[in-house]
């Protein structure tokens, strides 16, 4: 058995939120066979952190402030793509799974996982294994199977000569960060859909419309559903 089969396991944990971020530096560093070289609250002191420690895995959270989990992922798999990257977050969208995996990470955890789950995750990721949470799973095989919407009845189909409003029509990139799930829900809230009915129609679950809400209230400075609504009319995603 060779030394680096043996030493401990050299991790950096990166989250925005200090508690996490501190709670999981003192549960990891407990065991015996991991070793939290580094912490970062952001995307950018990861990538620092990376750069200067050189660990084996980074334990990274998606939505950071400066530099997001998906961008930061994509730098670390270009600049430093012996280090495994897993995702520990609370989102377990399809959209978040799908960008993160595209950007380059190993694994997906959502933070429900218990340290010796995240340890053994770690662990697979830098023998080159990939690992879903059962959650995450049943979001792609969920997102895999699901029809495409259809457009509402009462959606007049445009003109060839006329604009696209339909967030998912265009090459546009849209405003304050958002992605195409969030526009596009975002329209349909702004159309008066409930949670329900814009679940229904995305073929999505009641949590993840919900998750995807709160994420459109963060980024376009919304503080209820009428706010989201009169930022939508005002980009023209209504």
């Amino acid at each position: 058995m060779s030394a680096q089969d043996t030493r401990p396991l050299r991790i950096v944990v990166a989250d925005d939120q200090a508690s996490v971020r501190e709670g999981l530096v003192l549960m990891l560093d407990l065991l015996p066979d991991i070793d939290v070289v580094g912490s970062a609250a952001n995307g950018q002191q990861a990538l620092d952190q990376v750069a200067e420690h050189r660990p084996d895995a980074i334990l990274l959270d998606l939505h950071m402030p400066v530099l997001d989990g998906t961008e930061a992922t994509r730098r670390l798999t270009a600049d430093h793509p012996e280090v495994a990257v897993v995702v520990l977050t609370t989102y377990a969208d399809d959209t978040s799974v799908l960008e993160t995996l595209r950007a380059g990470a190993r694994a997906y955890l959502t933070k429900d996982a218990d340290r010796l789950h995240i340890a053994r995750t770690l662990h697979s990721a830098v023998a080159g294994l990939s690992v879903l949470d059962p959650r995450v799973q049943a979001t792609l095989l969920a997102a895999a199977s699901a029809p495409s919407a259809p457009r509402p009845l009462d959606t007049p189909s445009p003109g060839p000569d006329a604009p696209s409003r339909d967030p998912d029509a265009t090459n546009q990139p849209l405003p304050d960060g958002l992605t195409r799930r969030e526009a596009e829900i975002l329209t349909l809230m702004a159309r008066g859909m409930t949670n329900a009915e814009i679940a229904a129609t995305l073929f999505l679950s009641g949590n993840t419309v919900k998750t995807h809400i709160n994420r459109v209230f963060t980024k376009t400075g919304s503080r209820d559903r009428v706010a989201a609504t009169r930022y939508a009319r005002d980009h023209g995603l209504d």
